[in-house]
């Protein structure tokens, strides 16, 4: 009988987030693949593009025009998925069929005025600017009585289904907690209950004593993959303060903040050396008006390719139908990102 090696063997993962398992098969990265290969978006935007709806000065399809705006630029999405607007509703919804109105506002923030810029090709300064307005919209939506959870996230990369390259991300803010959000709640509560310590303070603890999956550090935050990652180059980033949100960072830990993300970003980029895309978003407490201690700061990034810059990951079949699984084991996969060059690749001289 062999020893098992999780490696080279067939194995499942908790997330102790979601309460979920995983399937891992990193034996079948060696699989041959004659599947779908992505086109490779073209990066040769130029700096304002006049026919971009985001860039400063331009009119938006609503009739709109940007301000001209020299750094982080925000307004509500012009094709919001929710409303402001409450409504009149009677309940007659019963256990099979139910239903309720859901409020909400999203917005649309701009990273940079130039076009031809994403995060990892950013200065450090201009991110900070990035995570400064991330604060001022956390506080400003939060602060609105129906508002009860404020995400913020980014699309990048046509890949994810992101409709205008020029740098940007967006806040959905709504009235009710979303489900990934309302599970990870319960269960971040429930260990706090239970260990009267945060679940995350101690998961990263625990991986800086074990080194296998961390992939950048500094003195106030962790990247690392998962334990429990899905996607094939999936990481995290968490704060090793357990703070709740993210206007708990102090000055010192938004600069570091501000560091790390341009360091994910960065090896992301340099990993098939093309423009990286990925789903990426903050997770922290609701703004619900109640305490929330087991809440903990972190950040994930889901990115889908697999194998190059023209093979994804695809959720499918067995994915969609019965649980998560992925191929690539999550210690190899931050191997392979802790040892990428931390210098942007288009930047490198000979």
């Amino acid at each position: 009988m062999q020893q098992f090696d999780h490696n080279e063997h067939p194995h499942r993962r908790y997330n102790p987030l979601l309460d979920e398992w995983i399937l891992v098969s990193p034996h079948r990265a060696k699989r041959p693949w004659q599947g779908q290969n992505e086109k490779i978006a073209e990066d040769n935007r130029p700096e304002h593009d006049e026919n971009c709806y985001l860039c400063s000065g331009n009119v938006r399809s609503n009739g709109v025009k940007n301000d001209n705006y020299t750094d982080c630029y925000v307004f509500e999405n012009d094709f919001s998925a929710l409303l402001r607007d409450e409504v009149d509703f009677e309940n007659n919804s019963n256990n099979l069929f139910q239903l309720k109105p859901e409020r909400g506002i999203n917005k649309v923030i701009c990273f940079s005025p130039k076009h031809n810029l994403t995060l990892p090709e950013m200065e450090v300064s201009d991110i900070e600017m990035v995570v400064k307005v991330w604060k001022e919209q956390y506080i400003e939506l939060g602060s609105q009585d129906f508002i009860n959870y404020v995400q913020i996230f980014e699309n990048k990369g046509s890949v994810m289904g992101c409709s205008n390259p020029h740098p940007h991300g967006q806040i959905w803010a709504q009235s009710s907690l979303p489900t990934q959000i309302e599970k990870t709640q319960r269960n971040l509560r429930s260990y706090y209950d239970k260990n009267q310590s945060s679940l995350l303070k101690d998961y990263v603890e625990q991986e800086l004593k074990l080194q296998k999956r961390i992939v950048i550090e500094n003195d106030h935050f962790v990247v690392l993959v998962p334990f429990w990652a899905t996607w094939p180059y999936e990481t995290m980033i968490i704060s090793k303060r357990h703070f709740g949100n993210i206007i708990a960072m102090t000055n010192d830990e938004t600069k570091a903040f501000s560091e790390i993300l341009k360091g994910i970003t960065v090896k992301y980029d340099n990993l098939f050396k093309t423009s990286f895309p990925y789903s990426a978003g903050i997770h922290q407490s609701p703004t619900d008006r109640v305490s929330h201690p087991e809440w903990h700061f972190h950040m994930h990034f889901y990115p889908p390719l697999l194998r190059s810059a023209t093979v994804k990951k695809f959720m499918v079949g067995y994915e969609m139908l019965a649980e998560a699984q992925r191929d690539i084991s999550p210690e190899q996969s931050a191997k392979i990102l802790r040892e990428l060059p931390n210098q942007h690749y288009k930047t490198k001289t000979n």
